[in-house]
């Protein structure tokens, strides 16, 4: 959660033109820095406290770095890419466009977590949409949606380990 904050932080002083790097100290005493890559499009938030360092990038540059077993539905155009490392948490978020269908793209997503081990908790289908998400051994978590709106399917799949 106070990674997520310093993330939304660090967006924050991006879109309002700030500096382009800084530190800054969260509610809880926690120290973090960010840095803005103007050209890229990449913001990177790096936050330190007692419990170690954790880096997030963001952005349209960003690549998906997606854990072992995990590939991109095929002929997805990456829209922007979200990376977590740290000491006791990892994973990514992945927006993305496809010509494909929801049925087949949360098909190709359910047999990579369910190759990985993760038990799907939920499951629900709306009128164009679908989303999926589970849970696996040692905090690994995961979760796509996906939405239709007439040609194109737009899905954001978020996969990682919640270090629990």
């Amino acid at each position: 959660m106070r990674a997520t904050f310093t993330f939304i932080l660090a967006i924050s002083l991006a879109a309002c033109g700030s500096d382009s790097s800084g530190t800054f100290e969260t509610s809880d005493g926690e120290e973090g820095s960010y840095s803005i890559n103007q050209d890229g499009g990449e913001v990177t938030a790096r936050i330190t406290s007692d419990e170690g360092t954790t880096t997030i990038r963001s952005g349209k540059g960003v690549d998906a770095e997606l854990p072992d077993g995990y590939s991109m539905y095929p002929g997805a155009t990456i829209v922007s890419a979200t990376t977590m490392s740290g000491d006791s948490a990892n994973g990514s978020m992945v927006n993305f466009e496809s010509d494909a269908a929801p049925d087949d793209i949360i098909a190709h997503f359910r047999e990579q977590a369910e190759a990985d081990g993760i038990e799907i908790k939920m499951e629900m289908k709306t009128g164009s949409g679908q989303i999926l998400n589970g849970e696996g051994e040692d905090g690994r978590v995961f979760s796509i949606t996906v939405s239709n709106d007439g040609d194109k399917s737009s899905g954001n799949l978020m996969v990682g380990n919640s270090g629990s």
